[in-house]
């Protein structure tokens, strides 16, 4: 049956690999569903869906994540079969960008402050896409030698509680979820364990439209998978999941289908899209 994988990163935001070697790499780890949910970014799923059809059986899902602001810090919501060419979302998201390249110069202006001085210039080229993220800052300070590794720069430097860190223009996890609706998407809450107080915001969000919760994610635990199993039971949401794949540091990274998402969830979160535009076709 092969491997699932609901939440993985192309270069098109913040991840290593071009869409097509993605796709390749996915396929050739038994991945058979995979979902491509690029930060504020659609821009990678029309490559992903033409990569994929010298893949026999292999199904694309095109997703979104869309970072939101809540009290405690930020939640991510996903978007399933949405719709990519949506002017709506294509107009926000490019405002999610812009605020993204207003928030790495200014990072980078903290970090030169701090005595490491980088090239806004060289972080674009990391980058390689407008969906500029902390991730290609982290790039940008590893080459320079500043720090030992990707995750350092986050840990010293770039996370919320870093003298580097920059706050940046985001929406509410119930705009991002009304965001998705509108474009015909389905709303998931992405790894719910770093959201405090989950429970309650998949309360609310539950009662916008939200349609499922990760459970199967990254190197979560079977304690950890056992508890969100419970909790997506009680709200009647599709247990989803994936390994947020990036391509950044494959070392520390969850690989790609290696978290343990069963077929059922992709099935259940394939036919509740089809029943949707059933409804709207008319059928």
């Amino acid at each position: 049956m092969g491997f699932v994988d609901l939440h993985v990163h192309t270069s098109a935001s913040d991840g290593r690999y071009a869409p097509a070697e993605l796709i390749k790499r996915a396929a050739q780890a038994g991945v058979t569903v995979l979902a491509i949910t690029d930060h504020d970014t659609v821009a990678g799923i029309e490559p992903a869906i033409m990569a994929a059809k010298s893949f026999p059986h292999f199904i694309i899902i095109p997703g979104v994540e869309i970072n939101t602001d809540v009290p405690s810090g930020e939640a991510h919501i996903l978007g399933y079969f949405i719709d990519y060419h949506s002017s709506e979302l294509l107009s926000r998201l490019s405002e999610m960008r812009e605020s993204r390249q207003d928030r790495g110069k200014r990072m980078i202006k903290k970090l030169e402050a701090l005595g490491m001085p980088l090239s806004w210039e060289r972080v674009s080229e990391i980058a390689s896409t407008d969906a500029i993220g902390r991730p290609h800052i982290a790039q940008a300070m590893l080459e320079k030698g500043y720090i030992n590794n990707l995750r350092e720069a986050f840990e010293k430097y770039l996370g919320r509680d870093g003298p580097a860190y920059v706050e940046r223009t985001k929406m509410s996890p119930v705009q991002a979820t009304d965001l998705i609706l509108r474009a015909k998407g389905l709303p998931v809450l992405a790894h719910p364990l770093s959201v405090i107080d989950s429970e309650n915001l998949i309360k609310v969000l539950k009662a916008y439209g939200l349609v499922g919760m990760e459970v199967y994610y990254g190197s979560y635990q079977v304690p950890d998978v056992s508890r969100l199993l419970s909790l997506a039971g009680k709200y009647n949401l599709i247990p989803t999941g994936g390994s947020d794949f990036h391509g950044l540091d494959e070392k520390a990274e969850t690989g790609l289908g290696a978290s343990g998402v069963p077929m059922d969830s992709a099935t259940r979160l394939i036919n509740l899209a089809r029943e949707r535009n059933d409804r709207e076709t008319g059928r």
